[in-house]
């Protein structure tokens, strides 16, 4: 199942180490399709580092998650909440029971006393103000504090006279009365949620109660808030920088906070009440407009206090491509892109391990190489080493210490083999280099749509996209509903309409009562539920601007449906002056040409006023008004007003103390602002976001004395005024910076003391804000997350205005820098740590100096919390010389003793003066360490000018992020069980999974494009809504059953049943097979082809990815869950067709065709994808491995013979030859499954019988070696390799041996001329008689010679005829199967003479070329003559196409006239099947010969055919070459076959018995093997001759052997060591017989090297003058 059971529960994964477990039923409702929903509480559980559950199971801060929850849900999740007739147990009841107990009349009673008492201490209250309490005041809360807590009686202190009290206590001078009242809300707030909220609800509700409160008052409501809801939502916002917010803004979120939680819990409660449904309708569309509004008010506040309107870039200004979510983003990454930037991101992504161009040494790359490469990856040939060739590819085995270290199986030689580090690129494993692929054919893709200008997609999907993202189609739009706002849009605006007051309300509802007719007087029931057109909502945004205020109009131009249906503003005009036209003027000034500052005259506050436009005149007349003698109020607040509702220029004066803008302006800047804080209205000014800047004015070590006096004299005159701020200043750090102040000017600086005190008595506040702030913020985000999880269970539309916009906010990235100290802690360095602060002071004339040898400097930076440097740079300086860096490294790790990772090493020329060390980190590194490895001219101190660290604002998104993961991933899970147990129940239900799960991705598709703007937040939910809910259905409904067959796999099976009959669209067929493609495309479309992650150092932590919390490889696990699933379904089917027609006379054709729909098929459900199509071929040879081994070898020998026929086709040539040649390819095709496989072995020895049989008798065609290429891997000696070069080497032979005779008839001529040379001059010297004798014995002498040394060699020079053309092929014994089927031919009693000589001459001239001599002792290599080969003999007008054998018999008619049978037989000494296979052809119809029985003969004798006794052809070409003889796997051979296989796995077993549990390295257990084969006992003889090698056992047999007893299981693998084999489980080996392996004779046979002739002749020369026909060579 997707999840795991504890204790019968179901525990759902939610991140490393987390799980959610149910806990607790809440509440119940009614779902809007009127079934029953149930609201769970499941607690968030952590894992122990060990990883397993039990004791190491510790409770994670109580958190929880709340999940509403189907009877489905339930059933398939919650197995505890349910009772014993398996229906869900309802909610407790327990509180109900308690107050039962309390008799009646007792609980009146106390009732009556508690009203009493609210009486007499409201009446003691009024009597004692202004004085100090009486004790009958404080006795009388304290019981009716012990009342509250008695839970029966919480409804009497809903009495509002009770919030009066409280109200009035709360507001009190005197701190015990406070505290009173303090305890009395927590007793009556410890029942429950609901009283509680009702009682912080209430309080906070009171008119003007901020007047009412003093700033204790408001701290002890505060405080109680933050207990109250302390556990409630415990999020984590460590590493974030929270906003400072004073407690005045602090408590109006809590009123807003508190309002729309109640809320909430109303509309959650109101489907529980009983009633007309028409009520409960209406109640329940008024609770959500309440709580809509609410909400949007809470949101608005919130955006405002965490400064997010100010900081934030304007909506809408990265906008996201509209783009599947749950793809890859590398899939899309490119659109829109410059060509060149599609390439260099496609390259990056292709590039998944380096190439050995990119180090400077091989060494370098080896190491890399050894320290990447895992046993199990893809690995490519560099260079050419001994029999491995450059581009040869393998699987990585082992290493070791030896050389070469690395052992690959390469598919070249299909074994292994040891090679050196340095020649292999590694490429990956296979769905790694799947994908690779993929992304280059996409690269290619994107490539040229770019160039064509269109948009670039993958090249196999469809142009319709539907099966590639069907949740992102379009869906109809109702035209009639286009024309009218959606409820969302209207909610929103009505939002704002509700923010008017008074005249402006009701004239805005005057508009729209005009527009719609004025059918119904507008309430709040009837403009909830309007249908507003477009064109109304434009004319109500143009003129609701000039109605709103500063804070709503910012909020209003935020808002999606202003910047959708907006007006246009005239040209020249601004639209609304009040807010935008500082910012138009701002623009407006700063696109002009400034005239330089020094030229310029005025104040530096006048400087300040005009970089800020014309905003900044209002600092000037700040100035002016506060320059007066006796500032007059009447000119002071108008501008104080005027800074309240743009509060920019204030703020920019406030700020300008944290810049380098001199000592006037900070002067004229703190004068002013001491004036202003003694006005009432100046502190209502945001303050708090400007006070960072008075701090880190303070910590300045370059502030000047009289700039600190005059800001510590405002800052306290500031807390003084409001106390607020004290707390603000206490979270900045502001005592430190005193301190440090203090540490400068030492009793020199005033009312120091007084700021102290101030900050002191505010410093138990601090973390008490720091609290409230958390707790707002993660309950709105808990809020938010309800409403999303809400959506996807309803599918009822958000209505929640500024919905988008607080989501934008906590999704958006890092925009703004942090620098230097604000990214790191402390820094240290590794001598000399007095002078280290003169890295950090900003002071390029200043320097750090180390002191030690050299290599040993360093400087430490300690990171703050999730800080990614962005830019590490490094000041130097040339002028330092000897003392200025040369080689810098920078490492990364966790702890100061972890810094083992090396980040960066950078060369430093003598010429820099800034040296970038790190740019873009995607990782966090607690340490940082620079170390100085090496210092120009050889120096050994190091100075360094400066460090400079920039980087990222650390902002909301990650705890974001692991919330709206863990909500996400919960829900879905939870779904995804209860769809997968439908699924279990009703297989039929599969079939609606598909548009199930389009509805759930359309909805997150839909949700991420209305409210997700940011590309990493819409990615991240795409992938945890994927993983989730796609992965675990996956895996639920591809594991197989109690009969082995998994769900999806019965559909697939069903899909290939009634694929045929689908093609009627009409039929049922056509509908059922559109639903399983539908599905099966969905669930293939999101691929795995993220970049490879670089693996962490070891003991490194790192941060958590809350956006991958499940395993990385859950896309793969998908693809590797589907395609193994699809390899059952194939298995299956290929099983079924075995078993049947395994026999049949067309089985190959017919196992093709199957091959060839499942092909199809797997096209048609997961498209051209080369996954399933691996899967399909593991299939296949999963089938071929289960059957025995005689059919599996007569399955090899059925395809051998197929391609042997199909090659013999293709000679035919036109239509019929092509249509040969495509089946011939289809069954290559299908014949490549032998690969890896045992069969290959079988298969390989047919195929080299039925080629060599192909090439002696048709001779070698181009399409032999094209089918080699093709299928090379199904033969695992590489015989038919060898035996296609071996032909290459004969036919260089041939050429050799062509200069070689022209070579001997140079030698002959010349010898002759020399003959002549002497008796010509013998004659000259002596008398003619003389002479002529001594000719006569000069030739008698040298034809002597001649005939006593070349007589055999040059029988044929005196041949007359034309000299036919003999070409000899020779044939090698090691891959030629000779040994069966050749017979030897003896050429002096067989050939004529004109042939002998011929052989004679090659025989001499192999014997010459064999230039290596023998090893000592050993048998040199001899040729022996055989009868294979083929010839072509003229005979009257007709060219005769005939073997050796042929040849041999049709010359003997040219001297006798009748042959007889038995005669050739004596002659030749051939099998007289082999002669009666000649005969047969030449005694056909279109054969020249009869054949005549004689009784006195045996056998018949053999004449020419006489023309008249039969039509004949008479001219042309006539083949008479004997038909190919095939074998039978069921003979004996095959059965010799099988048996030298079971004495393979007996040696086999028998070694890894004796080794025991420890087992064998499997190359030991080859040689080991390969030895006792040597020496042990051998096969019956009947096997030795039926194979035809003798007792000769290859590593290639061993190995097959090894690779069948695998997959019976009689062998395993070790677990730590897969190379190392042992001995599993008996198994019962069938043993040969046992006779001797090694030969009779003493000694090794010399080795055979076997000979076929071919003949050819330059002319048609005719025996005789007569009319009798004869039989001419001349091939």
């Amino acid at each position: 199942m997707v999840g795991e059971l504890r204790y019968r529960e179901f525990r759902v994964p939610l991140g490393p180490g987390l799980h959610a477990y149910p806990d607790e039923l809440i509440r119940q409702r009614v779902g809007p399709d009127g079934h029953p929903e149930y609201q769970i509480r499941w607690l968030v559980l952590r894992r122990g580092e060990d990883g397993e559950g039990g004791p190491g199971q510790v409770d994670c801060k109580a958190e929880h998650i709340l999940l509403w929850m189907s009877d489905d849900e339930i059933y398939a999740n919650c197995h505890k909440m349910l009772g014993e007739d398996g229906q869900v147990i309802g909610p407790s009841q327990e509180s109900a029971v308690e107050a039962g107990t309390l008799d009646k009349s007792v609980l009146e009673e106390m009732e009556t006393d508690v009203k009493s008492l609210i009486q007499r201490a409201l009446r003691q209250l009024e009597e004692c103000v202004g004085t100090v309490p009486p004790a009958p005041l404080l006795h009388t809360v304290h019981v009716l504090s012990a009342y509250a807590s008695i839970e029966p009686l919480t409804g009497v202190f809903k009495d509002p006279r009770v919030l009066d009290l409280l109200m009035h206590m709360l507001s009190s001078p005197d701190y015990q009365i406070r505290w009173s009242a303090g305890r009395m809300i927590q007793a009556l707030s410890s029942h429950d949620a609901g009283t509680r909220t009702h009682i912080l609800l209430s309080l906070s509700q009171q008119e003007a109660v901020e007047k009412h409160l003093d700033f204790d008052s408001r701290c002890a409501l505060l405080a109680l808030f933050a207990q109250a809801t302390l556990a409630e939502h415990p999020m984590s916002f460590e590493g974030i920088q929270l906003p400072q917010v004073p407690g005045r803004l602090l408590f109006s979120l809590v009123k807003r906070y508190l309002h729309a939680t109640f809320l909430l819990d109303q509309l959650n409660s109101s489907t529980q009440e009983s009633g007309a449904p028409a009520e409960l309708s209406e109640e329940k569309g008024r609770l959500d407009l309440e709580f809509s509004m609410a909400m949007g008010t809470l949101i608005s506040e919130l955006v405002q206090a965490v400064h997010w309107d100010y900081t934030s870039s304007r909506p809408g200004s990265s906008a996201r491509s509209p783009c599947s979510i749950f793809q890859p983003q590398a899939a899309d990454a490119s659109r829109g892109l410059p060509l060149s930037q599609v390439r260099h991101s496609f390259r990056r992504r292709s590039r998944r391990f380096r190439p050995r161009t990119e180090f400077a040494s091989g060494n370098t790359y080896a190491l890399y190489v050894r320290d990447v490469l895992q046993p199990g990856m893809r690995v490519r040939m560099l260079d050419d080493y001994e029999e491995i060739s450059a581009g040869d590819e393998g699987e990585f085995r082992q290493s070791n210490s030896g050389v070469p270290p690395a052992q690959v199986w390469w598919e070249s030689t299909g074994r292994t083999y040891w090679v050196h580090w340095h020649m292999l690129e590694i490429l990956g494993f296979e769905e790694d280099n799947e994908d690779l692929m993929e992304a280059a054919d996409h690269q290619g893709a994107v490539v040229s749509g770019v160039l064509n200008g269109v948009l670039p997609s993958w090249r196999w999907k469809p142009m319709t996209e539907l099966y590639a993202v069907p949740y992102v189609l379009p869906e109809d739009e109702d035209p009639e509903e286009s024309a009218h706002l959606s409820q969302a849009e209207w909610w929103e605006l009505l939002f704002f309409i509700r923010k008017l007051d008074g005249a402006d309300h009701q004239e805005v509802l005057q508009m729209l009562q005009e527009n719609l007719d004025g059918e119904h007087v507008l309430d709040d029931e009837i403009l909830s539920e309007l249908a507003v057109p477009v064109e109304l909502a434009c004319n109500l945004l143009e003129a609701l601007p000039q109605r709103l205020d500063d804070s709503a109009l910012r909020d209003l131009l935020n808002c999606r449906v202003y910047r959708k249906y907006s007006p246009k503003a005239p040209a020249g005009q601004l639209a609304y002056p009040p807010l935008l036209q500082a910012q138009a003027q701002e623009d407006a000034t700063r696109a002009e040409e400034e005239e330089p500052r020094s030229q310029r005259p005025g104040t530096a506050l006048e400087y300040l006023a005009e970089d800020l436009g014309p905003a900044g005149q209002l600092l000037v007349d700040l100035e002016k008004a506060l320059g007066c003698t006796g500032p007059q109020d009447g000119e002071v607040r108008p501008c104080l007003l005027q800074l309240q509702r743009q509060p920019q220029p204030f703020l920019a004066l406030l700020r300008s103390l944290d810049t380098p803008a001199g000592k006037a302006l900070h002067l004229a800047a703190l004068r002013i602002l001491v004036q202003l804080v003694d006005f009432p209205e100046a502190l209502l000014l945001p303050w708090h976001e400007a006070l960072d800047a008075c701090v880190a004015c303070l910590k300045s070590p370059s502030t000047d004395y009289e700039v600190l006096q005059e800001l510590i004299v405002f800052l306290h005159r500031l807390t003084s005024g409001s106390r607020d701020y004290a707390v603000v200043l206490n979270q900045l750090g502001a005592q430190d910076a005193i301190s440090k102040a203090l540490e400068k000017h030492p009793g020199k600086l005033k009312s120091v003391p007084e700021l102290r005190d101030a900050l002191s008595k505010c410093e138990k506040h601090t973390h008490l804000y720091w609290s409230l702030t958390t707790n707002i913020l993660g309950g709105c985000i808990q809020m938010v997350l309800g409403q999303i999880e809400d959506h996807r269970r309803t599918h009822h539309p958000i209505n929640i205005p500024f919905f988008d916009v607080f989501l934008r906010y906590l999704c958006q990235g890092s925009s703004v820098d942090v620098k230097e100290d604000k990214c790191w802690e402390k820094v240290e360095v590794s001598s000399n740590p007095h002078r280290a602060s003169k890295l950090t002071d900003r002071n390029p004339k200043t320097y750090w100096e180390s002191s030690g040898s050299t290599g040993s400097h360093h400087i430490t930076l300690h990171m703050r919390q999730g800080v990614c440097v962005r830019l590490l740079t490094l000041l130097v300086a040339r002028e330092d010389a000897s003392y200025m860096p040369a080689l810098v490294a920078v490492y990364g790790g966790n702890t100061t003793s972890s810094l083992n990772t090396e980040l960066n090493s950078v060369n430093v020329m003598p010429c820099a003066s800034r040296v970038t060390l790190l740019e873009n980190l995607t990782h966090f590194w607690p340490i940082l360490q620079i170390r100085i490895r090496r210092c120009q001219q050889g120096g050994i101190d190091t100075r360094i000018r400066g460090v400079e660290v920039l980087g990222p604002k650390p902002t909301f998104w990650p705890a974001f992020r692991e919330q709206l993961c863990r909500h996400t991933r919960l829900f879905y899970m939870v779904r995804a069980q209860a769809w997968s147990q439908d699924i279990a129940e009703d297989r039929r239900s599969l079939l609606h999974l598909s548009s199930r799960l389009n509805g759930a991705l359309r909805h997150e598709q839909n949700f991420a494009d209305r409210f997700l703007p940011d590309e990493e937040a819409a990615r991240a939910l795409g992938k945890t809504c994927w993983e989730a809910l796609v992965s675990p259905l996956v895996q639920n409904i591809t594991s197989p059953d109690e009969d082995g067959v998994s769900a999806l796999g019965w559909l697939l099976n069903q899909y290939l049943e009634c694929r045929e009959s689908a093609h009627n669209p009409q039929s049922r067929a056509a509908a059922f097979s559109s639903r399983v493609r539908r599905l099966t495309h969905l669930l293939v479309h999101v691929e795995p082809c993220e970049p490879a992650v670089a693996p962490w150092p070891k003991g490194g932590s790192g941060s958590h990815d809350w956006g991958s919390t499940a395993p990385r490889s859950l896309p793969g696990s998908i693809l590797r869950n589907l395609t193994r699933c699809w390899r059952a379904v194939v298995e299956e089917q290929v099983n079924t067709f075995l078993a049947s027609h395994w026999r049949d006379d067309d089985f190959v054709q017919r196992y093709c065709e199957r091959v060839h729909n499942l092909q199809k098929s797997s096209s048609e459900l997961f498209g051209p994808r080369a996954t399933f199509l691996l899967a399909l071929q593991s299939g296949c040879a999963g089938a071929l491995l289960q059957l025995p081994f005689l059919r599996a070898a007569h399955v090899s020998e059925q395809f051998a013979r197929h391609i042997d026929q199909r090659i013999q086709g293709t000679r035919v040539g036109g239509a019929q030859g092509m249509e040969t040649l495509a089946q011939l390819q289809r069954s290559l095709e299908a014949a490549l499954v032998f690969s890896g496989l045992e069969v290959a072995t079988t298969f390989e020895h047919y195929y080299q019988h039925y080629m060599a049989d192909r090439l002696l008798s048709l001779g070698p065609s181009w399409l032999e070696g094209a089918v080699l290429e093709q299928i090379g891997p199904c033969f695992p000696n590489r015989l038919p390799q060898l035996m296609l070069r071996s032909l290459r080497t004969s036919e260089e032979l041939q050429r050799q041996f062509h200069v070689y005779q022209l070579q001997r008839l140079d030698e002959e001529l010349l010898k002759l001329e020399d003959t002549e040379r002497k008796l010509q001059v013998g004659r000259e010297t002596g008398g003619q008689e003389p002479e002529r004798e001594q000719e006569e014995d000069t030739r008698a002498a040298a034809t002597a010679a001649i005939a006593e040394d070349e007589e055999e060699e040059n029988e044929d020079l005196y041949y007359e005829g034309v000299m036919p053309k003999v070409s000899v092929l020779v044939l090698s014994p090691r891959c030629w199967p000779v040994t069966s089927i050749c017979h030897t031919l003896n050429p002096k009693t067989c050939l004529p003479s004109y042939l002998r000589g011929t052989l004679n001459r090659y025989s001499n001239f192999y014997h010459k070329s064999q230039t290596q001599p023998a090893p000592e002792g050993g048998p040199h290599r001899r040729l022996q003559w055989t009868w294979l080969g083929r010839a072509e003999l003229q005979f009257g007008d007709q060219t005769l196409h005939v073997s050796t054998v042929q040849m041999w018999l049709l010359l003997n008619f040219n001297n006798l006239k009748v042959v007889s049978v038995e005669s050739l037989l004596a002659h030749s000494e051939l099998p007289p099947h082999l002669l009666h296979r000649a005969i047969g052809p030449l005694t056909s119809t279109r054969g020249p010969l009869d054949l005549q029985e004689e009784d006195d003969i045996p056998g018949g004798v053999l004449k020419i055919r006489d023309d008249t006794e039969e039509a004949r052809p008479r001219w042309g070409s006539v083949w008479l070459i004997p038909p190919q003889t095939y074998l039978e796997a069921e003979d004996e051979e095959g059965r010799s076959l099988e048996k030298r296989r079971n004495l393979l796995n007996c040696l086999v077993v028998r070694m890894l018995k004796a080794h025991g549990d420890e087992g064998l390295h499997i190359d030991r257990l080859v040689c080991l093997v390969l030895e006792a084969w040597q020496k042990g006992p051998c096969p019956p003889q009947l096997l030795i001759s039926s194979l035809g090698k003798g007792a000769t056992c290859s590593s290639t047999d061993v190995l097959s052997s090894i690779l069948h007893l695998l997959g019976k299981g009689t062998l395993r693998r070790h677990d730590s060591r897969p190379q190392v084999l042992s001995y599993a489980v008996p198994v019962t080996v069938v043993e040969p017989h046992t006779e001797s392996l090694s030969p009779g004779s003493s000694g090794p046979n010399p080795p055979l090297t076997f000979h076929t002739l071919q003949i050819r002749s330059r002319g048609v020369p005719y025996a005789s003058c007569t009319d009798t026909l004869s039989f001419s060579t001349f091939r």
